[in-house]
């Protein structure tokens, strides 16, 4: 979890899935926001471990940096498959 407890991992990955959705321009729920942050900081780093490239960083802000991308990236590959 990036050095992050998992209420902290919650509420930041809530936070960086609200982001993704409002910079995608996505509409969703609460509870996927969550779901979006929190996984995709998972997803992230399992790409950038595969890479060679480790993560980036330890502490809620890499936590948030990297749950902000990696959902933006789990919304774009959402909508890539509803094509």
């Amino acid at each position: 979890m990036n050095g992050v407890g998992w209420l902290a991992a919650i509420i930041i990955g809530g936070f960086a899935g609200w982001l993704a959705e409002k910079f995608m321009k996505s509409d969703m729920g609460l509870m996927m926001n969550i779901v979006l942050g929190i996984v995709g900081a998972v997803v992230l780093n399992a790409i950038l471990g595969f890479l060679g490239l480790g993560t980036l960083g330890v502490g809620w802000i890499a936590y948030l940096i990297t749950g902000f991308i990696g959902a933006c990236l789990l919304i774009y590959a959402g909508r890539l498959l509803r094509k």
